[in-house]
């Protein structure tokens, strides 16, 4: 990635919203943080098909209304992705030590390639499982906003393109790779501008290029957005990590934070591999119910980050009712895989109790699935983790991933997936 390109990324970053401090974002004016302003609303029912038929058994769903509503969520907030693993794509171990931080884990760095050509599209991921694993590991993947190098002070750490070297290791905070190994768990990640530059109008480099036709240069109508885009990345590393020996494939967590967190419930809905999905601090597009109106909304993500979706999400601008889908159906897509949705208190713009309500609005499909979906009705106070099937966790502060935060992760994973075998 070359300079200008990072100039445009940082941009796109504050694009639309005032950056006061770190993992604090500050509310513009003109949008509702009371809850007595929430307007009434009435969601769709997961469980009622298009023709108004009720599904009434897991077979029904799995077979006709799961698609269907997975369909819904293509045509009318995603976009569809027209593109699944290229034939040609293939990776390349150009790392790999068993001695890293300190001698507790194994760090390892591979360049997945989507073409045949080495200059063509491709993204590094980078993984550390512990050093004293008796055998494959469940493992953490999440996307990181600021390239490998900044998610551990590691001077091994390949930089990017264009990459600055006095930023490395500056997002330890959100990435306690030293904590996760310890507790038995493997890292990967991704710098998610290898997948997609995050700039609006930008649809000459990253992935979308591969599913273009000849003479096209941009997403066709209905077609995925970035989004979309990271999203694909994530399964895409998913692919290699089943082949990866220290890896459990079958338990792999696709985690994200922010827009990221909407990015890992996409992926978590689309490809059911996924053992865990975790969003934190997800928001509109992402964990939030859309119809409460409440912090950001449709219409002002549409407005600062059109290149999210597909284009079609703009005609529920103002008119979030009209959607045939909310929130709490993306949720119900992840049926019966264990979902953790985190919130903040602080973080009034991604709506909480939205994110709390669409948790909990999943629990019928859940449940019709033969799992117990939301254990409690009411959201929970502070650090308060309900870990049922579909759980939810609440913390102090603002818009960010902290250490409490990973606690939680890992608890949850614990609690659902195990650590047999990993240590």
């Amino acid at each position: 990635m070359n300079a200008p390109a990072l100039l445009r990324w940082t941009a796109s970053l504050t694009l639309g919203l005032l950056v006061i401090a770190p993992g604090a974002i500050a509310q513009p004016q003109g949008f509702n943080y009371d809850e007595s302003r929430v307007p009434e609303y009435s969601l769709p029912d997961p469980l009622v098909a298009e023709d108004g038929s009720k599904v009434s058994t897991a077979d029904a769903w799995r077979q006709s209304r799961r698609p269907e509503v997975l369909r819904l969520f293509e045509d009318h907030v995603y976009g569809k992705t027209p593109i699944g693993r290229p034939e040609a794509m293939r990776w390349e171990v150009f790392d790999a030590a068993d001695d890293a931080i300190g001698g507790l884990a194994r760090r390892k760095q591979v360049r997945i390639y989507f073409t045949e050509d080495d200059d063509g599209p491709r993204m590094d991921l980078l993984l550390y499982t512990p050093a004293d694993a008796d055998g494959p590991v469940p493992t953490f993947l999440g996307l990181n906003f600021r390239g490998n190098h900044t998610v551990f002070p590691d001077p091994a750490i390949r930089l990017p393109e264009g990459g600055d070297e006095s930023v490395r290791g500056e997002r330890r905070g959100r990435w306690p790779v030293d904590t996760i190994v310890s507790n038995g768990y493997g890292l990967a990640t991704i710098w998610y501008y290898d997948i997609d530059a995050d700039v609006k109008d930008r649809w000459d480099d990253g992935v979308h290029p591969l599913a273009y036709a000849e003479g096209q240069s941009e997403p066709g109508s209905g077609e995925w957005g970035s989004i979309g885009a990271w999203a694909w990345g994530l399964s895409r590393a998913l692919d290699y990590l089943e082949t990866d020996e220290q890896v459990d494939g079958s338990r792999v967590i696709v985690m994200g934070h922010s827009r990221l967190g909407k990015t890992s419930l996409w992926s978590g809905a689309q490809d059911e591999r996924f053992a865990l999905v975790i969003s934190n601090d997800s928001g509109c597009g992402g964990a939030a119910l859309s119809r409460r109106r409440f912090g950001e909304t449709v219409e002002r993500i549409n407005t600062s980050f059109p290149h999210w979706f597909t284009d079609r999400f703009t005609q529920y601008n103002g008119d979030e009712d009209a959607l045939p889908v909310d929130q709490h159906m993306l949720i119900a897509l992840i049926a019966p895989r264990p979902v953790l949705v985190c919130s903040a208190e602080e973080d009034l713009w991604a709506d909480p109790r939205g994110e709390f309500l669409s948790a909990r609005h999943a629990g019928p499909v859940y449940e019709l699935l033969g799992t117990d979906g939301m254990a409690r009705d009411e959201m929970p106070g502070l650090n308060d983790l309900i870990a049922s099937t579909v759980g939810y966790h609440i913390r102090p502060g603002g818009h960010d991933v902290t250490d409490r935060d990973w606690e939680v992760f890992i608890e949850f994973a614990d609690t659902h997936l195990g650590r047999d075998g990993a240590r």
